[in-house]
């Protein structure tokens, strides 16, 4: 290696432009953008899907499309120019000095192939022959925190939890010393504690292997945690770059400002304000854009703004914006009125509209018996929000599914109105299945592609609410008015339509038969934050106006916090905590909880002292003696949590516990953090 290279920043992106061909004509994806990561050190890219994010970063690693090129601009990676490289030299860099972490490990790994296979591979790559490049499989899972390596090495990435397999991809990228490393959206499916696990663990590696990172999420929390400097992209173009903490504290572009107020934060919920939008939608592909990039969705434009493409104007130390009126971003008028949802609250003297009495669910796999569902009784009254929080394997899906009829109960009760409902959905009368409707984490696999709009709309009135004709064209109008989506998406197939729209017609869905119940089942976790304040906005007002109840169920538990009217924790099928939002947030908390709420990255700064828990949730098919917790509890009594299961109690009125340590006692012992828990991560 040259001293220029020695020398040379990790990653420096000149007047980079991108296009795809689309039908004969080249449309522009990638705007002129310039950055610089330097050694070891961390870049996040943030900005919504179709900002050109991922594409930037399939050039860097020269992996675009076949109707994708680089029209203009230069890539150097460690000094070399990237562009330029052919045959072997571009197969060495793969090899030597790029390497990339995609969102899905699971679409990442083989599905065919052993692990083992799969990671050897690289070393072999590198002329590593036989049991040289096991043993350095081995090594490099050890050194991603894999306990038994050899297990997993037998095992295929099915077998693996997703926690589990990001573990793997990260070893198998940082395997040869990479100069530098992407990571795109590597902790979006995650559990906050293995997400938290997964960022400190890229951390660890990054300072010991003296790797540089460019980190491209949606999530502001985790970029302010693992990035030093930030890079605010929108159609292509970088609007505002900056050090995370200046540019997070004091944006100076509209743009940057909309995404913020996006972000449920300082414990806001939906009964003290909604959250803002960024209204309209980001220019197509190739649209011509001849003064700022924003002018369309901004409400500071002028005229300049349509005409004049603005300069990068220095706003602060190695701070810029690409604003006309950078010094005014902050005073961007809000696309929603700030006030609380409306609504006449929850009327906890009525019937419960649910009520769930010991429901319990075993299945039997091999022989063996899996307990999903141990137990587990709760009530959820006319217009209240039931947020579901754990680990993946808490049960939380299972609790929906047993709800709905999908999956017959074991035993206990599902009641809606004072009435109890069939077990089995073929059971349930139409009116039955109206009643309790579900908005699914993808809507890709719950649209049917080949469908209009409008024909899955009318077949859905016509099954639950017996609705057809002129009447069903009418209701359908009606809905897309309610999800805020123009009459002509009725004309479109889910193909032609975003993320967010999508979700939208999913939602649409749900109400075409007046449901008293939604089940939400991470319905915001894949969206930008803009689309997901829009999705929670949407869901707060039907719930105002038609009194809907909901169970919600995600790993964000910012959204969870603003949604929800109380909370549900789940851990190995038993209910450990539950009571109202506040209360479970406030604390004190069950021990699960608290270690919950500690991994969470925010955006502001007051993150809760990290709590490990060690290894990972416990099989139903085996679950631990007594207390299921005790094995990874940070506030481990002894004997009594591995002998005596404790019962769930109403520790306090309205909050209800299954832990042997008193309420009095945890309020304390949380005053201070406990031996498993130590300060989160510095930023990088």
């Amino acid at each position: 290696m040259s001293a220029s290279e020695t020398h040379a920043p990790a990653l420096a992106v000149r007047d980079l432009e991108i296009v795809y061909r689309v039908r004969g004509r080249d449309r522009a994806v990638v705007r002129g953008i310039s950055l610089t990561v330097d050694r070891a050190s961390s870049y996040g890219l943030v900005g919504e899907s179709g900002c050109g994010k991922s594409t930037a970063a399939l050039a860097v690693v020269r992996y675009l499309p076949r109707n994708g090129r680089v029209t203009a601009g230069s890539v150097h990676v460690a000094g070399r120019d990237v562009l330029g490289l052919r045959g072997e030299a571009l197969r060495g860099y793969h090899r030597d000095v790029v390497a990339m972490v995609y969102q899905n490990p699971g679409s990442a790994l083989n599905p065919t192939l052993r692990i083992g296979r799969q990671v050897t591979e690289v070393f072999r790559l590198r002329g590593a022959k036989g049991a040289e490049a096991r043993e350095r499989a081995l090594a490099a899972l050890r050194e991603v925190h894999i306990a038994d390596p050899e297990s997993v090495l037998r095992r295929y990435p099915h077998q693996l939890s997703g926690g589990m397999q990001q573990r793997v991809v990260i070893a198998m990228a940082l395997a040869t010393d990479p100069a530098l490393l992407i990571l795109d959206e590597p902790t979006t499916g995650l559990d906050a504690t293995v997400e938290a696990e997964v960022l400190d663990l890229i951390n660890e590696l990054q300072a010991r292997h003296h790797t540089a990172v460019l980190f491209i999420s949606h999530n502001l929390g985790v970029i302010r945690k693992m990035c030093s400097k930030v890079g605010v992209l929108y159609a292509g173009e970088l609007v505002e770059e900056g050090p995370t903490e200046q540019l997070l504290r004091d944006p100076r572009h509209p743009y940057t400002v909309g995404l913020l107020r996006c972000i449920p934060r300082g414990g806001l919920r939906k009964d003290r304000g909604k959250l803002d939008t960024i209204p309209g939608f980001l220019p197509a592909i190739g649209a011509d854009l001849p003064g700022c990039v924003f002018v369309a969705r901004c409400a500071l434009r002028e005229e300049i703004c349509h005409t004049d493409k603005p300069a990068d104007h220095p706003v602060g130390a190695d701070h810029h914006s690409r604003c006309h009126f950078h010094e005014r971003a902050q005073e961007l008028p809000r696309d929603t009125d700030p006030g609380p949802a409306t609504g006449s609250g929850v009327d906890r003297e009525a019937t419960p509209l649910l009520q769930i009495d010991d429901l319990t669910k075993t299945f039997v796999q091999d022989g063996r018996e899996i307990k999903a569902l141990a137990g587990v009784s709760a009530m959820l009254w006319e217009g209240e929000t039931l947020g579901l929080v754990g680990e993946s394997g808490s049960g939380k899906t299972t609790f929906a599914r047993t709800l709905l009829g999908i999956v017959e109960p074991t035993s206990g009760t599902v009641q809606v109105d004072g009435r109890e409902m069939p077990p089995k959905l073929p059971q349930r009368s139409a009116s039955d299945v109206a009643a309790l409707q579900i908005v699914f984490q993808n809507p890709d696999s719950a649209l049917n592609r080949r469908h209009s709009v409008r024909r899955m709309l009318k077949r859905t009135l016509g099954k639950l609410a017996n609705v057809s004709g002129g009447a069903a064209e009418r209701r359908a109008d009606e809905l897309m008015g309610q999800v805020r989506l123009p009459e002509r998406v009725l004309s479109a197939r889910p193909t032609a339509l975003s993320g967010g729209q999508k979700q939208r017609v999913a939602i649409a869905r749900a109400f075409a038969g007046e449901p008293r119940l939604v089940v939400c089942d991470e319905p915001t976790s894949a969206l930008d934050v803009s689309v997901q304040a829009a999705i929670l906005n949407l869901l707060v007002d039907l719930q105002g106006t038609k009194r809907t109840s909901y169970v919600f169920i995600s790993h964000d538990l910012g959204v969870v916090r603003y949604l929800s009217d109380r909370i549900a924790v789940l851990y190995l099928g038993r209910l450990m905590e539950l009571g109202t939002a506040e209360t479970v947030f406030g604390g004190p908390h069950h021990p699960y909880t608290e270690a919950l709420l500690s991994a969470v990255p925010t955006i502001d700064g007051e993150q809760r002292p990290r709590i490990d828990l060690e290894g990972e949730i416990p099989s139903a098919a085996d679950p631990p003696t007594g207390c299921v917790f005790h094995t990874r509890c940070p506030r481990f009594l002894g004997d009594v949590c591995v002998e005596t299961e404790p019962p769930l109690v109403e520790a306090e009125p309205g909050h209800f516990l299954r832990c042997h340590i008193p309420i009095e006692e945890l309020r304390r012992l949380q005053e201070e953090p406990p031996d498993r828990a130590r300060a989160p991560a510095a930023t990088a």
